[in-house]
């Protein structure tokens, strides 16, 4: 439903996207990740055809963005980074008028809005001005206008931005629920949003895609995949730490914290082993005192710090063009 080819933009010296290819499918919700400046928002903004491309396509549903424009954008549900609106408009008003931009007249315009109004919870302040609307409450007026025509495909730049949460579980709920039948880009800084919605994950750095797969996926690259964590008397510490460093498919183990009452300790695995049966056999037969033990999935911003570019690196780069 969305397809990306070579996708590139220049902005003077500097590559903000370098040749991106990425195909979404009908029930995905990818989250696109990626560090400040690597490029997400100059992506969607291309998809959305609000920027156009130094070179490469996009397509939404067949439609060229760049060729079919207004058949692409039919298809296409945006929210751009800001969530901006008229700010003397009530959401009201604004619903009324994003409808009737869309083409709906009379009582489906007002269905329509009073639908969206409904999924995105804005009764209360639907006849108050947007531009006294708290962030969040601007942010939601923003997605209210991006399903108001029920598309096909959406693309969210930080949906849940200044969301408190529960506001933010309410709005994930949302995109499950729409998920099935739609494509779905939610680009965030929130790791937390991928575990929430997201059915794949993608994460560029410096223009480039550098990781894209599941969730899972992506935890398996993580440190801690596998990993076990126990927490035990302070006084044991030290010893347990030598006793699992010696076990056949523990590969470190760290003290992650400690002081006189209790200690903290992860054993990570050689080669993605499952260690958490043999972690737990020997804390047994050596009669620790075990407050807590659990394996870890894995942590995606292990991934992320692993496999994007530092910021004071990036600034550097691009002081030196």
């Amino acid at each position: 439903m969305i397809v990306i080819e070579k996708l590139t933009r220049n902005f003077g010296p500097i590559a903000a996207v370098s040749g991106i290819d990425l195909n979404v499918a009908k029930g995905e919700v990818l989250g696109f990740l990626g560090p400040n400046g690597a490029g997400k928002s100059t992506t969607m903004k291309m998809i959305a055809g609000y920027l156009t491309p130094t070179s490469g396509r996009v397509s939404i549903c067949g439609h060229d963005v760049e060729t079919d424009t207004i058949a692409a954008q039919t298809a296409l549900g945006y929210l751009p980074e800001g969530a901006p609106a008229y700010g003397d408009m009530t959401p009201r008003h604004f619903l009324k008028f994003v409808a009737e931009v869309r083409g709906f007249r009379g009582k489906e315009a007002k269905r329509r809005a009073a639908e969206a109004t409904a999924r995105t919870e804005l009764d209360p302040v639907l006849d108050q001005p947007i531009e006294t609307l708290s962030k969040g409450f601007k942010r939601r007026v923003g997605l209210a206008q991006a399903i108001l025509h029920d598309p096909p495909v959406l693309v969210m730049d930080e949906p849940t931005d200044g969301l408190d949460p529960n506001q933010k579980h309410s709005v994930r709920q949302l995109i499950r629920q729409m998920a099935p039948e739609k494509a779905i880009i939610v680009s965030t800084h929130l790791l937390e949003e991928v575990d929430a919605i997201c059915t794949r994950a993608v994460i560029i750095d410096r223009g480039r895609i550098v990781a894209d797969g599941t969730p899972a996926n992506l935890l398996a690259r993580s440190r801690h995949h596998n990993a076990v964590t126990l927490t035990l008397p302070g006084r044991q510490a030290d010893t347990a730490a030598a006793m699992l460093r010696r076990q056949p498919g523990i590969a470190a183990v760290d003290i992650v914290s400690r002081n006189d009452e209790m200690a903290t300790l992860t054993a990570f695995p050689k080669a993605n082993e499952l260690i958490i049966e043999r972690v737990s056999q020997v804390a047994v037969f050596e009669h620790w005192d075990v407050r807590e033990l659990y394996a870890e999935a894995g942590r995606l911003d292990d991934v992320f710090r692993s496999i994007t570019t530092p910021d004071a690196e990036r600034l550097r780069e691009r002081a030196a063009a």
